[in-house]
């Protein structure tokens, strides 16, 4: 895996890639990755089910036609669970480290990396949160801008969002002030975008659940039960106090 601190490396060909999906990582360390599903799990349980969330990830984003994947990440994959795996997966992809102090910040500037690395592409980014994400919805969300939209923007249940595709990345400057991790951060998002593309520009893709609690693992894993994510909530996780609520 080769980290570029400064900014987007192995540009290249960029010119000559037409697609991104960016990916918003987090090191998996436990402590410091989805503590909220501590308890049930161990906080090295909890980094596990984080690091094989995005694992599954990057196979969707792999999986992507015609795409190249860039992964923003912070912190370090020294004391990260499944780090030699995520090493391994991270190998094909372009990865840099995530700048700014705020979410927003970050945002801005890992798109400002993509759109420096490959101009000629449209983009869409993806957390970690929902790895029941496919190469189809992937692709659904990066023809709708290739096809007239500037953006479109998946809701999550929470009132976040999981999902930002855009036709040009630089756009994502947007959304920089706007509050992150409220129930009204996946609307005023919405907003921001309209206010400044244009009601019409902004298209809407699916609403998904993302994971933040252990009731919310369980719920995505039953919409994915074969893969990473799912055996790791079934070996960590399960079965989680008081089931999962209706």
């Amino acid at each position: 895996m080769q980290v570029d601190q400064a900014g987007p490396g192995g540009a290249g060909d960029g010119g000559a890639v037409p697609r991104v999906v960016l990916v918003l990582a987090k090191a998996p360390v436990p402590g410091r990755a989805k503590t909220r599903l501590s308890p049930p799990a161990t906080p090295e349980g909890a980094a596990r089910v984080a690091a094989a969330a995005l694992l599954d990830t990057l196979d969707a984003a792999a999986a992507t036609p015609r795409a190249r994947v860039v992964v923003a990440l912070e912190g370090s994959l020294a004391d990260a669970e499944l780090a030699d795996e995520i090493d391994a997966a991270l190998a094909p992809h372009t990865v840099v480290a995530q700048r700014g102090h705020s979410l927003g910040e970050r945002i801005a500037a890992a798109h400002d990396d993509v759109a420096a690395a490959f101009p000629a592409a449209v983009s869409v980014q993806v957390g970690m949160d929902t790895p029941q994400v496919d190469a189809r919805l992937l692709d659904e969300a990066l023809r709708t801008v290739e096809s007239g939209a500037a953006a479109a923007l998946g809701l999550a249940h929470d009132g976040g969002w999981w999902a930002l595709a855009l036709r040009d990345p630089r756009r994502a400057a947007v959304v920089t002030d706007v509050p992150t991790s409220t129930d009204e951060t996946g609307r005023r998002t919405l907003d921001a975008l309209r206010d400044a593309l244009g009601h019409d520009a902004v298209a809407d893709l699916p609403s998904l659940s993302d994971v933040d609690t252990a009731d919310d693992a369980v719920r995505v894993a039953e919409l994915v039960p074969h893969g990473r994510f799912a055996r790791a909530v079934g070996d960590l996780l399960l079965p989680v106090p008081g089931g999962v609520s209706p």
